[in-house]
């Protein structure tokens, strides 16, 4: 059973992309820990970078080759700065130059040196392989992003998945034995993995990282409402955040992110507003995220608006008086659900459609939100398992290879979905359900598995050959 923390699920990253952006990014940094190891780093003169598949298919809307530059280069997406990226790009294509892991300079051609592959590997979608160059020898090394900014290497064993013994004092694989936890410990589904996360870290630092995280996700949303212009790429599409938050606040003062969640609290409630705020949350996030800017990944970039979104309208309009405990305890009800999608089925687009971002993070989202409105632990699933029932099917066709359209306009949709299911959930007696959430993890895997391949991700099928770069 393998162990998947609050801090797996949701990671700080750069987009716009946590499978084509974060994973190479940090497949990069795995391969340069692999040369240092091998003990050859310092003699490298060359490294070529092979993308495969999806990965080379979308490869150049979704920044991929940017990013194994920026990981080559011993930048973390964590923590470098947004403002710093353009300019490490830019010395590298200018000078044909890359200091490799920040310290060894090496030749590096952007358009000689990184392949785009459009044939498949077959272990995963995602596949890129490193090759590095010294004067009397070379060491490859094959990596795959299978989604949510998390990499793997194919196992020996042909591809079998090795027994990795979890820690958790609660392991979960499926809905059924989150449940049995809850009702056995009669503990909440934020305490279970409370417990969980206190087996790996200690409770501070559970809290800082937590804190860390939604920190990062509102004023990722803070930036998007307040930014104008056209996003990058080429599709020319005009920033509609900023415009819809204009008309939202009125006349208001504020001076940090902080400030400006109490002034929408003071904005006016009603319908038509509500879902105005929330689409103009999760526009705000994935705009931000189509421009290179730092995210959550929740539980990929592509999906990145919808649970802050929610998050956001619980507090801004459900309970004024929330804080940071409601905060972690949303959080950790989302890492948990996303998790147990991700063990049974897949959050890779590339592999499932975009039924594995939006569908999931509606899921996440949705069963958080119930949580916090007083659902039982039967009624959080209940609230994960409609969001994804009414998302299943759903293709991924990202036009122009761009995490852009219709991907910014699906997390509003994700977000609304969300809410809509924790309200349901909360007027359902969970005895009385039909389709638990483990029949619709597993129905969402053999969706993926029949999915035409053009519709995962490849931007060869939907709105990606319907709509032409032409038209817009």
């Amino acid at each position: 059973m393998e162990c998947i923390s609050v801090f797996d699920m949701l990671k700080i990253g750069v987009g716009p992309s946590s499978s084509h952006t974060l994973g190479p990014w940090r497949a990069a940094e795995k391969f340069l820990a692999e040369l240092r190891d091998q003990n050859i780093i310092n003699n490298v003169h060359r490294v070529k970078v092979d993308l495969y598949g999806s990965l080379s298919l979308t490869g150049k809307g979704h920044a991929t080759d940017l990013a194994v530059m920026l990981g080559l280069s011993g930048a973390d997406p964590e923590y470098v700065p947004i403002d710093a990226i353009d300019s490490i790009i830019e010395d590298i294509k200018t000078n044909s130059e890359l200091l490799l892991d920040n310290e060894f300079k090496i030749h590096f051609n952007i358009v000689s040196d990184i392949f785009f592959n459009k044939n498949f590997l077959p272990f995963h979608a995602n596949g890129l392989i490193f090759t590095a160059f010294t004067n009397d020898s070379e060491y490859s090394s094959t990596f795959y992003s299978i989604g949510g900014g998390f990499v793997v290497k194919e196992e020996e064993d042909n591809g079998a998945k090795s027994e990795i013994k979890c820690a958790f004092p609660f392991p979960i694989d499926k809905g059924v034995e989150l449940l049995a936890f809850c009702h056995s410990e009669n503990k909440k589904v934020s305490e279970i993995v409370y417990e969980n996360e206190k087996s790996m870290r200690s409770e501070e630092v559970i809290h800082s990282e937590l804190m860390r995280i939604w920190n990062t996700m509102l004023e990722c949303m803070y930036i998007g409402a307040h930014t104008e212009g056209t996003l990058p790429g080429g599709l020319n599409v005009h920033r509609r955040a900023y415009d819809m938050h204009t008309n939202l606040i009125g006349i208001a003062n504020y001076n940090s992110p902080q400030e400006w969640l109490h002034c929408i609290r003071q904005t006016e409630v009603k319908f038509r507003q509500i879902l105005k705020w929330v689409s103009c949350f999760a526009l705000a996030v994935n705009e931000v995220n189509a421009s290179l800017g730092r995210v959550v990944t929740a539980p990929t970039n592509g999906s990145a608006g919808v649970i802050p979104a929610v998050l956001m309208y619980y507090l801004c309009i459900e309970n004024h008086d929330a804080g940071e405990k409601e905060i972690k305890q949303f959080l950790m009800v989302a890492g948990e659900i996303g998790s147990i999608f991700k063990k049974g089925a897949t959050i890779s687009a590339a592999m499932g459609g975009c039924q594995a971002e939006i569908g999931v993070s509606s899921a996440m989202a949705a069963a958080a939100l119930c949580e916090l409105m007083g659902g039982t632990p039967d009624q959080v699933l209940v609230a994960a398992e409609i969001a994804m029932e009414h998302h299943l099917g759903m293709t991924c066709d990202p036009i122009g290879g761009l995490v852009q359209v219709p991907c910014i306009e699906r997390n509003t949709m994700g977000a609304i979905k969300a809410i809509n299911a924790a309200e349901l959930a909360l007027e359902t007696d969970a005895k009385n359900t039909l389709v638990p959430l483990d029949k619709v993890v597993a129905t969402m895997w053999e969706t993926a598995k029949d999915m035409n391949s053009k519709y995962k991700e490849t931007s060869e099928g939907g709105l990606a050959v319907g709509v032409g770069l032409a038209d817009c």
